[in-house]
Protein backbone atom coordinates (compact mmCIF):
# COMPACT_ATOMS: atom_id res chain seq x y z
CA UNK A 1 0.00 0.00 0.00
CA UNK A 2 1.71 3.15 -0.92
CA UNK A 3 0.80 6.50 0.69
CA UNK A 4 2.19 10.19 1.02
CA UNK A 5 3.04 11.46 4.18
CA UNK A 6 3.67 15.15 5.07
CA UNK A 7 6.88 15.96 6.38
CA UNK A 8 6.89 19.31 8.80
CA UNK A 9 10.08 21.59 7.88
CA UNK A 10 11.76 20.73 11.30
CA UNK A 11 12.04 16.89 9.59
CA UNK A 12 12.35 18.25 6.09
CA UNK A 13 16.40 18.05 6.20
CA UNK A 14 16.16 14.33 6.11
CA UNK A 15 13.59 14.28 3.03
CA UNK A 16 16.22 16.56 0.78
CA UNK A 17 13.48 19.15 1.33
CA UNK A 18 10.22 17.09 0.18
CA UNK A 19 7.14 18.76 2.10
CA UNK A 20 5.53 15.63 0.94
CA UNK A 21 6.91 11.79 0.57
CA UNK A 22 5.69 8.54 -0.55
CA UNK A 23 6.08 5.42 1.71
CA UNK A 24 4.97 1.60 1.86
CA UNK A 25 2.38 0.42 4.29
CA UNK A 26 -0.47 -1.32 5.51
CA UNK A 27 -0.07 0.05 9.08
CA UNK A 28 1.58 3.51 10.30
CA UNK A 29 4.26 1.28 12.04
CA UNK A 30 5.09 -0.35 8.46
CA UNK A 31 4.80 3.47 6.59
CA UNK A 32 7.19 4.62 9.53
CA UNK A 33 9.77 1.77 9.02
CA UNK A 34 9.70 2.32 5.48
CA UNK A 35 10.20 6.44 5.30
CA UNK A 36 13.00 5.10 7.28
CA UNK A 37 14.39 2.85 5.02
CA UNK A 38 14.55 5.74 2.49
CA UNK A 39 15.38 8.74 5.11
CA UNK A 40 17.60 7.63 7.51
CA UNK A 41 17.14 9.17 11.01
CA UNK A 42 13.40 10.55 10.59
CA UNK A 43 11.90 7.60 12.12
CA UNK A 44 13.63 8.55 15.74
CA UNK A 45 12.48 11.83 15.34
CA UNK A 46 8.90 10.47 15.94
CA UNK A 47 9.12 7.97 18.02
CA UNK A 48 10.62 7.80 21.52
CA UNK A 49 13.42 5.53 22.88
CA UNK A 50 10.37 3.03 23.44
CA UNK A 51 9.26 2.87 19.89
CA UNK A 52 6.12 4.70 21.06
CA UNK A 53 5.17 8.63 19.11
CA UNK A 54 6.67 11.34 21.29
CA UNK A 55 4.44 13.16 22.94
CA UNK A 56 5.13 16.08 21.29
CA UNK A 57 4.63 14.88 17.80
CA UNK A 58 0.73 14.64 16.51
CA UNK A 59 0.54 11.78 13.51
CA UNK A 60 -3.17 11.51 11.35
CA UNK A 61 -3.81 8.58 9.17
CA UNK A 62 -6.26 11.08 6.95
CA UNK A 63 -7.79 13.75 9.64
CA UNK A 64 -8.14 11.27 12.20
CA UNK A 65 -5.21 11.35 15.14
CA UNK A 66 -3.85 8.27 15.73
CA UNK A 67 -3.81 8.29 19.67
CA UNK A 68 -7.47 7.66 18.92
CA UNK A 69 -7.38 5.35 16.39
CA UNK A 70 -4.61 1.98 17.12
CA UNK A 71 -1.68 4.32 17.35
CA UNK A 72 0.95 2.46 15.22
CA UNK A 73 -1.09 0.03 14.28
CA UNK A 74 -3.57 2.40 12.21
CA UNK A 75 -4.65 0.61 9.06
CA UNK A 76 -3.62 3.20 6.33
CA UNK A 77 -5.00 2.37 3.33
CA UNK A 78 -4.26 2.35 -0.24
CA UNK A 79 -3.61 6.33 -1.39
CA UNK A 80 -4.12 8.08 2.09
CA UNK A 81 -2.43 10.84 3.43
CA UNK A 82 -0.35 10.63 6.51
CA UNK A 83 0.71 13.82 8.29
CA UNK A 84 3.57 14.54 10.60
CA UNK A 85 2.64 17.46 13.08
CA UNK A 86 4.85 18.67 15.93
CA UNK A 87 3.02 20.33 19.08
CA UNK A 88 4.30 23.89 19.00
CA UNK A 89 4.27 25.41 22.93
CA UNK A 90 4.60 29.03 23.66
CA UNK A 91 3.59 31.63 26.32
Amino acid sequence: MSVSVRVPTILRTYTDGQSEVSADGTTLAEVLDSLEASYAGIRARILDDDGKLRRFVNVYVGNDDVRFLDDLATPTPDGTQVSVIPAVAGG
